[in-house]
């Protein structure tokens, strides 16, 4: 039956695809911890990930466009968490729950995490990746601080307003605890969500 045979072949190469641009991106993750991103190649990526250069330039444009997709994919997994837990009802646990979730991330993979922020003032694809991650969080930091109680609204003192500042202190707080240690990680979490629960009125 030629259809059913072509649609077998269609599934056979997405499938196939999908191992190839993981390939990619695992080696790129590996080469950043190994060579840096600056000196880490479209070469070096594609002999990690077993394909040709010409291979490569079908998934991806450029190098920028592959360490873009490595932190694309890094966030995914904790926004789909994050965003159930920011909607869960009491907003201690919730805060908990982030903090617990962003630890995960930044001790699995603080080196792609820690190369987005460096990229994303020069590098666009990085730059918008990163604006929009953090837009994300935002929304959801806001909408644990308004069920706690914080108003909605324009002002400083609003829900809106600290969710931003909420948001870019934790970016830098982990940013920096996670080149020191685990340890350190694990403290930052704690000073951040102190920080974050008493925004919300939640510490007596």
């Amino acid at each position: 039956m030629p259809g059913h045979h072509t649609e077998r072949s269609r599934r056979s190469i997405e499938r196939k695809g999908d191992l190839r641009e993981r390939a990619i991106l695992d080696t790129c993750e590996a080469l950043l911890a190994d060579k840096g991103y600056s000196a880490m190649t479209v070469g070096d990526i594609a002999q990690g990930a077993g394909i040709t250069r010409g291979a490569l330039y079908f998934y991806f444009g450029s190098k920028q466009e592959v360490v873009a997709a490595l932190v694309a994919r890094t966030v995914e997994h904790l926004w789909e968490r994050s965003r159930t837990t920011a909607q869960a009802d009491e907003p201690r646990q919730a805060i908990a729950e982030a903090m617990r979730r962003t630890v995960e991330l930044w001790s699995e993979h603080g080196l792609v995490m820690r190369t987005a922020i460096d990229l994303s003032l020069t590098v666009p694809e990085a730059g918008e990746l990163w604006s929009h991650t953090a837009d994300l969080f935002i929304e959801a930091i806001t909408a644990v601080l308004e069920r706690a109680g914080l108003p909605a609204g324009t002002g400083p003192e609003h829900a809106p307003a600290m969710a931003r500042a909420l948001c870019w202190m934790i970016e830098r707080t982990f940013y920096h605890a996670s080149q020191e240690s685990p340890e350190k990680l694990r403290e930052a979490s704690a000073t951040c969500e102190h920080i974050w629960l008493t925004s919300a009125g939640l510490t007596s």
